[in-house]
């Protein structure tokens, strides 16, 4: 009887663990290389900006967004969506880019974490809010706005409000393209890699159990804090 019951303690505290404090999340893309690579496993405090819930409140005191911050949030355009960005403008923040480069307020912010792959120059991209050259991936909506919301090359982060970019900058569709994220959208913060799954290279050279071999070392090898 009391090993039933230290049982049915730890799967109590695990399905607490889960639904409240921690998730997995898989990473499908690389717009935030190289902090996150495709086929990174993350874990992620949930609820840690939002708890909405009486009781997630009580349990999850609600955190403070600051720049520079990886965070979990539903796509605005299609909430069904979960995707991972670093916010860069918080509420009542000007926001510009010049050359690629972020303006907070007209002072150049300091982003080691940025990284920029070979591309070719487009000037909507790396002169945001600029409107002189459309781009076929903005959300129609968010382009309408900007044209009206749009100040000398500048644009005001709205309260309650986030805008967040990939940290491959050259190869992200973030606020740029399809607008600002509401707090309520925000989920969670990114804690750790645990486990990466690799890209498949080689396959048909090796055996399948080597394979696996290879998948299992490079995974556990992966495990990072995430910051």
């Amino acid at each position: 009887m009391a090993s039933l019951k230290s049982v049915l303690e730890i799967v109590i505290l695990a399905i607490f663990i889960v639904t409240f404090i921690v998730q997995p999340f898989r990473i499908p893309s690389g717009s935030m290389e190289p902090t996150l690579r495709i086929g990174d496993f993350v874990l992620v405090e949930m609820q840690s900006f939002g708890p909405s819930s009486w009781l997630e409140r009580l349990l999850l005191p609600p955190q403070r967004i600051r720049r520079g911050d990886l965070v979990i949030f539903r796509y605005p355009v299609n909430p069904s969506l979960h995707m991972v960005k670093r916010v860069v403008g918080l509420p009542g923040d000007s926001i510009q880019m010049r050359a690629g480069r972020v303006l907070i307020n007209g002072r150049q912010l300091a982003e080691p974490y940025a990284f920029y792959s070979p591309s070719r120059p487009n000037g909507f991209r790396d002169d945001f809010p600029s409107l002189l050259e459309a781009d076929p991936d903005v959300n129609l909506r968010w382009w309408i706005w900007l044209r009206g919301a749009a100040a000398d090359g500048k644009i005001l982060v709205p309260p309650g409000e986030y805008f967040v970019l990939g940290d491959n900058r050259n190869d992200s569709e973030d606020s740029r393209y399809w607008g600002f994220v509401p707090q309520s959208q925000m989920e969670g913060r990114p804690l750790l890699v645990y486990f990466t799954l690799p890209m498949s290279a080689g396959v048909d050279r090796v055996s399948m159990l080597e394979r696996l071999r290879q998948i299992l070392r490079t995974g556990m090898r992966s495990w990072r804090i995430l910051r």
